[in-house]
């Protein structure tokens, strides 16, 4: 069984962030936010906190400074705790930046919160039926 990881890209207006990004690189600037309140909204809206509440929040003793490494760094250590923070290329979201604190912050349960997912069971394993043609064969040409 493989763990199902969380799409930061699925949260409520993390998408339209990325999008912005693209066309705008100064909304994943972390020392720009002050130009783009739409920023924390969305943070505020997904994680409870704005990026300077995550900033400003003691960190425990223990804490990995993991806003501070290299963007794949990060995807690769969000993706360990069960979060996929890449875009549908596999690189790491641009938005990463400016979300990698409040969402470290909020999965490790030192502030803010994580949104509620609703519970979505695995599907059943699909039994498919494509060897029973094989064994039937198989058995036919033993009896010549």
């Amino acid at each position: 069984m493989t763990q199902t990881l969380r799409r930061l890209l699925d949260l409520p207006g993390v998408a339209d962030l990325e999008t912005r990004a693209l066309m705008k690189p100064g909304y994943a600037d972390p020392s720009r936010r002050d130009e783009f309140p739409e920023v924390d909204e969305v943070l505020v809206a997904v994680f409870g906190l704005t990026a300077e509440q995550a900033e400003d929040a003691a960190r425990p003793d223990d804490w990995d400074g993991i806003e501070r490494l290299s963007s794949q760094d990060q995807a690769d250590l969000f993706e360990a705790e069960g979060w996929d923070v890449r875009d549908a290329k596999r690189k790491p979201l641009r938005m990463l930046a400016v979300m990698a604190e409040p969402l470290a912050l909020a999965m490790r349960g030192v502030a803010g919160t994580l949104p509620e997912a609703a519970f979505v069971p695995e599907p059943a394993e699909e039994k498919s039926d494509w060897g029973s043609g094989m064994a039937a064969e198989a058995a036919r040409f033993r009896k010549r």
